[in-house]
């Protein structure tokens, strides 16, 4: 009835997976192709729109027809306030509270930084130094001339005279935008306050030269050449003066170790006439009780450096090899006797002495800060200057009194220039044997609040001068034949509330 047998197997396709297969699509690790297209930002059909939206006359009627003015409340409510309001503009017109302050929008800079450093490899190959730098009135060109401070045959070296325009995007710190080659020892440098292209030097052999630094090909436009009239020694400063009958012209000073300050015009054919000059004589400096015994005879009287009181053109300070400074009048019409040799009689300007310092004054330097209520106190701001020399002392004068306000002994080496800052009244940079220094007399008035290393070593630091345009920028030259270009932090820059008054308590309390 039993019987083994094998029936073959039933095969049952599933409803369900192949419904699911239908609706599957192959799938791979990224999503299939997604369709894209152009779309600008905005519509393709231009329209003009204004700010507001549009109205119709009579809307804009009936809008004004609305607006109602109760012009009798409004009298009333500006009669009722009228008193306390011009009260408080009074006492707001009247208050100090803010006097010397300005608002600063620019990034505050907590560092000073070395911006760049700029040299010509052919002068550093000769062992030249930096000599001088100055500005152009623009701001954005600065120049050095190379020569000698030191030992050597200064008059047979030749030298130069570089300029870099800061604002070029391509500035190379050693291919400078100007070289001018000078067969004589480069002292001093000024560049004209107004026109930014004419710089005038001042040479080891006495001469004076003025440049083009527009012209490529012989810039060279005044000189005064070898005469009578020349200096017999080496000008050590030169400074652009403002030519009161000839607005169109500009006067030329300069100063010098023989003793003599000259002020020279430009003339057509390219030379430079002496116009006035004075001559500083040793037995015709006035004499002082107060002041050391000295051989006024023989005192050295060479001329080193000349800082001109920014309020009145015709008092200037001058320094003295015989370590003197002296305050000096435009306006002195006594002859220097003996009458010097030239064409034109030089005059002693002469008028008064203060304290000298240990050795010879390298550099004088007048405040260019004032505040009309302090002018009547002896140590105003008006009458402040700075000098420095070989004594390695900072002096703070006022042109009042012989005796210096005070005397800080900054270095153990020489001070080679002090300057003033051109927007703090506290502030003031000098350059010394081993870098530069920068004082906040507001902060100390013991020690530099910043001393920065201009090299490796102890690289003497012979010139310096701030950026008028540009104020956080601040130029030192070295012995090395480097010019570092050093940008200052908001603390040096930025004037504070009263600070004015706080130079005057200073000056006023050392005085007493």
């Amino acid at each position: 009835m039993f019987a083994d047998g094998t029936a073959p197997g039933a095969d049952v396709q599933s409803l369900w997976r192949n419904a699911r297969s239908a609706r599957c699509e192959a799938k791979t690790c990224q999503t299939g192709k997604i369709s894209t297209a152009e779309a600008a930002a905005q519509s393709h059909i231009a329209q003009d729109a204004a700010v507001q939206t549009e109205q119709s006359q009579d809307a804009v009627q009936d809008f004004q027809q609305e607006v109602q003015v109760d012009y009798t409340g409004l009298l009333s409510f500006l009669q009722r306030v009228e008193d306390p309001v011009i009260k408080e503009l009074n006492k707001n017109w009247k208050s100090h509270a803010f006097d010397g302050f300005e608002v600063n929008w620019t990034d505050q800079l907590e560092t000073v930084l070395c911006l760049h450093a700029l040299s010509y490899p052919e002068a550093q190959d000769q062992n030249l130094q930096v000599t001088s730098v100055s500005w152009n009135a623009t701001g954005s060109v600065i120049a050095c001339s190379y020569g000698r401070l030191d030992d050597g045959d200064w008059s047979t070296e030749k030298s130069y005279v570089c300029t870099w325009n800061l604002d070029r995007t391509a500035l190379n710190p050693q291919h400078p935008d100007l070289v001018v080659d000078v067969p004589s020892c480069v002292m001093c440098l000024a560049f004209h306050p107004s026109q930014p292209s004419l710089l005038a030097g001042g040479l080891f052999s006495g001469e004076l030269v003025v440049w083009d630094t527009s012209r490529t090909e012989d810039p060279v436009i005044w000189r005064t050449g070898m005469t009578d009239d020349t200096h017999t020694d080496p000008v050590y400063q030169v400074k652009w003066l403002p030519d009161t009958k000839h607005r169109n012209h500009a006067r030329l000073l300069s100063v010098a170790t023989d003793g003599k300050i000259l002020v020279w015009t430009e003339e057509q054919d390219g030379r430079l006439a002496l116009a006035e000059g004075f001559a500083i004589v040793a037995q015709q400096i006035p004499r002082s009780t107060r002041l050391k015994k000295v051989a006024w005879g023989e005192a050295a009287v060479g001329v080193t450096s000349l800082s001109f009181s920014h309020f009145d053109p015709d008092v200037f300070v001058v320094g003295v090899e015989g370590g003197y400074s002296l305050r000096c009048s435009a306006k002195a019409q006594a002859p220097a006797l003996p009458r010097p040799r030239g064409s034109v009689p030089l005059r002693a300007p002469a008028e008064f002495a203060f304290s000298p310092h240990a050795g010879p004054v390298y550099s004088v330097s007048c405040s260019p800060f004032h505040r009309q209520s302090c002018s009547f106190l002896p140590a105003s701001p008006r009458n402040l200057f700075l000098s420095c020399g070989t004594d390695g002392q900072v002096h703070l004068h006022s042109m009042l009194q012989t005796q210096p306000l005070f005397a800080l002994q900054l270095s153990k080496k020489y001070l080679f220039c002090v300057c003033w800052s051109p927007v703090r009244p506290l502030v003031f940079a000098a350059a010394s044997g081993e870098g530069v220094h920068l004082f906040d007399l507001g902060r100390s008035m013991q020690k530099p609040t910043v001393s920065l290393k201009q090299s490796m070593s102890d690289c003497p630091v012979y010139c310096l001068e701030f950026n008028t345009k540009h104020t956080r920028l601040l130029a030192a030259g070295d012995a090395a034949g480097t010019v570092k270009v050093w940008q200052l932090s908001s603390e040096f820059t930025e004037q504070g509330p009263r600070e004015m008054s706080h130079l005057d308590q200073l000056a006023s309390e050392i005085m007493d």
